[in-house]
């Protein structure tokens, strides 16, 4: 029995997470109250064909979402085993994506209105949730298919598996990831925005990967990085986390931090990792 409790941010892209779900071979229903999952659980627990299973519930439901934390510590002391998939993404995004849709929020008449107070309202609500979540992903600069992938790389999984590693290459002038565990700076590191020939391509081109990553500067770096994260993942594993975001950044997030994120993406599906990749400012 795999089943998946998908909550988040109102906008955060939980319709679209769904989808790749049911993409997957998940049985899916959306918007159900918190004090409803226990009766779904054991009616797709009873069905052989129903094996995998998927549940939103977020504040569409009303006050009946309070019951949602007393109700996953009810399933988790009774032994049935669920994973709480969370989607965030910042307030700024959120607000501007109800703007462009022209959707009302579902907090919009607690709020009177303020879309902005009504955002910050359901994160607060949603606090004691995100602490809990086995997955959290930050979808503020992720697109659709993206997001769909990132989902289905979460849950394309062998019972073996135990842990999902996302590797993220960003710019420090844009900010840095909100869902990181782990950060690397790479601006220590030979800078091909200074050569003419390599400013205008990326760190997935050959020319600039191979100048970041032939340079004595980051054959160092490489090989440490490597050794650090080989020697931490199985630690992790034993703590019993489920996911790991490594975050890889320079200056602008075009270059040094694309060729090494790209690089640990490859080195860990080598290994037989379960990997996935995001070059999150590379086109910014």
């Amino acid at each position: 029995m795999e089943f998946v409790i998908l909550t988040g941010l109102s906008g955060a892209g939980k319709t679209t997470a769904l989808h790749a779900l049911e993409d997957i071979g998940f049985f899916c229903v959306d918007s159900l109250p918190p004090s409803l999952i226990p009766v779904f659980y054991d009616l797709c627990e009873q069905s052989e064909a129903h094996q995998r299973a998927a549940v939103v519930t977020d504040a569409r439901v009303g006050n009946l979402f309070e019951t949602l934390l007393p109700t996953v510590q009810s399933l988790k002391a009774q032994g049935k085993p669920l994973k709480i998939l969370f989607l965030d993404s910042s307030d700024a995004v959120l607000v501007n994506r109800f703007q462009e849709t022209r959707r009302k929020h579902p907090l919009a008449d607690v709020t009177k209105g303020s879309l902005e107070q009504a955002v910050q309202l359901e994160r607060k609500m949603l606090l004691p949730i995100l602490e809990i979540a086995d997955y959290a992903v930050d979808t503020s600069r992720i697109p659709v298919a993206s997001l769909k992938s990132r989902v289905a790389s979460l849950f394309l999984q062998h019972e073996s598996d135990s842990i999902a590693v996302h590797c993220v290459s960003f710019g420090f002038k844009h900010g840095l990831p909100l869902e990181a565990d782990l950060v690397f700076d790479v601006r220590c590191l030979p800078n091909p925005f200074y050569v003419p020939e390599l400013r205008n391509l990326t760190g997935l081109d050959e020319p600039v990967r191979a100048y970041v990553m032939q340079s004595p500067e980051t054959e160092g770096f490489r090989q440490r990085f490597t050794d650090m994260i080989d020697y931490m993942l199985p630690l992790y594993v034993r703590e019993g986390k489920s996911q790991l975001v490594i975050a890889v950044g320079c200056t602008g997030g075009h270059h040094r931090s694309v060729a090494l994120a790209q690089y640990m993406y490859e080195h860990l599906l080598g290994k037989g990792v379960r990997a996935s990749v995001t070059h999150r400012d590379m086109n910014r």
